[in-house]
């Protein structure tokens, strides 16, 4: 069962690491709006009374590019919302954090980097599916898929500049649907929002459920970011009122 949770997750952390650590204030497209603090939407439009906890047998690393984290079109914070076990860590190029390592080493992990099979380093293994944890069998590894969260350019350069990443078992697949990420669209098609991918990762992990409300809360996210930049007429909220009621719905499948 879904249980409401509103505790600061592992991006909300970064987040206010990010932001007490900066010498000017972040810019965004928006930035007179009054914003939740959490969600980073409009407060008018926040959408935390709904964030619910999923119960997943798979857990993400988000390793973010610099100011990523402060961006409020970022939707990798979705995947912290709903996926509890979800880690973020702040990308630099010149050194590898020590607890990301860690956590990549951890024996109850088995981390599968999520990137086109195309940019594989050597040898680099490229897989189509995994095997989630079972409970029938202790020895079984928790899968844990990395995502890059920044832009293409940023994640080609993530990739290309973390060695640690190139011996990783490397999760891949073509989405049959073009990207659906009206905010920030790449210019190819495999090129999808960061919750997105998760929601692929989901389903190729065999939690079909979890994948379409990732996928739901996604589209809530994108719906209340429209409205919030004055898109979309406020005299007709029927269309978010829609979405958080689809969210809702794929919570008791």
């Amino acid at each position: 069962m879904a249980v409401l949770d509103v505790k600061p997750h592992a991006v909300h952390l970064r987040y206010r690491y990010r932001k007490a650590i900066s010498t000017r204030p972040y810019n965004a497209r928006g930035k007179n709006l009054v914003r939740c603090d959490s969600c980073l939407l409009a407060k008018a439009f926040c959408t935390c009374e709904f964030r619910r906890q999923l119960n997943s047998k798979v857990s993400f690393l988000l390793i973010m590019y610099d100011d990523e984290v402060l961006k409020p079109s970022n939707s990798g914070r979705l995947i912290a919302d709903l996926i509890p076990d979800t880690h973020a860590y702040i990308w630099s190029r010149n050194y590898a954090n020590r607890k990301l390592l860690q956590l990549l080493a951890d024996p109850t992990y088995q981390p599968y980097l999520v990137f086109p099979g195309e940019y594989a380093a050597a040898e680099q293994r490229v897989v189509n599916s995994v095997s989630p944890a079972s409970a029938d069998e202790p020895q079984s590894k928790r899968p844990l898929f990395i995502l890059l969260d920044g832009s293409w350019r940023e994640a080609i350069k993530m990739f290309n500049k973390s060695p640690y990443l190139h011996d990783l078992p490397m999760l891949s697949f073509t989405p049959e649907t073009a990207a659906r990420y009206g905010l920030r669209k790449g210019s190819r098609d495999f090129q999808l929002g960061t919750a997105e991918v998760a929601a692929l990762a989901l389903g190729c992990a065999g939690e079909a459920n979890n994948a379409a409300s990732l996928n739901a809360w996604f589209s809530l996210f994108i719906e209340s970011s429209l409205f919030s930049r004055s898109r979309k007429s406020t005299h007709d909220l029927s269309p978010l009122n829609e979405l958080r009621r689809q969210f809702e719905q794929s919570l008791v499948k």
